[in-house]
């Protein structure tokens, strides 16, 4: 008989609910209290996410922010600033020990990114893990990924790029040069990739997360319960959101 993880489908919320739910997950697993944890998500509104060790104003044009209604959050994650539009977004958290986790960070990435790998084999999208953190298509990239570990449990979370929007991301990201940020927009632009510029189509956010759930399902060989969050994750994920993630301090604290 398979292994059963949790399969969580949340749908569409703020940066700040997001990253809150992950936290209460990552906290709840680390009690012992919930079985492996996948979850789909998207973002509502746009947002950008920065990474845990990251500066806010250097890397965020704030009022071009509030000018879009674009929302602005930092991570528990490390990693670089990440503009969230038309993607999917998964996360995973697992206990360090599980036996399917390797102990190397790395490999764990690999592991983890197989997953993702195998939900855009299922779209007819092939791709490749470049490590420590991206997945690539056709030499461009498709998925990033970053991984925190916390009382022995592991939170990797990831993006799966349905779209991009170049000039609306480097509008809201800080670039040190007015001078070079065309020439920054065309690399992206020659770097980055989406499901929809690859398969010439639009695929729904559903169609999407069905790809990853039979991709997860194939590469860790488990099957998904799908399920609601416990009302103490929904409380925890409160508290967290309140107090830190859409507080300033924590915005702010570099």
């Amino acid at each position: 008989m398979k292994e059963q993880w949790r399969l969580l489908k949340t749908n569409f919320s703020t940066a700040f609910t997001n990253m809150a739910i992950d936290r209460a997950v990552l906290v709840m697993s680390s009690k012992g209290g919930v079985l492996p944890t996948v979850r789909f998500y998207g973002w509502e509104p746009s947002a950008i996410s920065i990474g845990y060790f990251q500066s806010l104003e250097e890397e965020v044009d704030l009022d071009t922010c509030r000018k879009l209604g674009v929302d602005y959050v930092r991570r528990i994650t490390g990693g670089g600033a990440v503009f969230h539009e038309e993607e999917l977004t998964y996360s995973i958290v697992i206990p360090e020990n599980h036996p399917q986790i390797p102990e190397n960070i790395l490999e764990s990435y690999g592991k983890i990114c197989g997953a993702v790998m195998r939900g855009l084999d299922n779209l007819g999208i092939e791709s490749k893990y470049v490590p420590i953190n991206d997945i690539i298509t056709g030499g461009r990239k498709i998925s990033g990924n970053a991984q925190t570990r916390k009382s022995k449990t592991v939170l990797q979370h990831g993006t799966v790029l349905t779209d991009v929007d170049v000039e609306k991301m480097f509008s809201v990201l800080k670039v040190p040069n007015e001078k070079i940020k065309d020439k920054l927009i065309a690399d992206v632009r020659q770097r980055v990739t989406s499901i929809k510029h690859v398969l010439g189509k639009e695929i729904r956010f559903e169609d999407v997360a069905k790809a990853m759930k039979s991709g997860f399902e194939q590469e860790f060989d488990i099957e998904f319960v799908e399920e609601l969050l416990s009302e103490e994750e929904k409380e925890l994920a409160r508290k967290f959101e309140k107090e830190c993630f859409s507080a300033r301090n924590w915005n702010h604290k570099r």
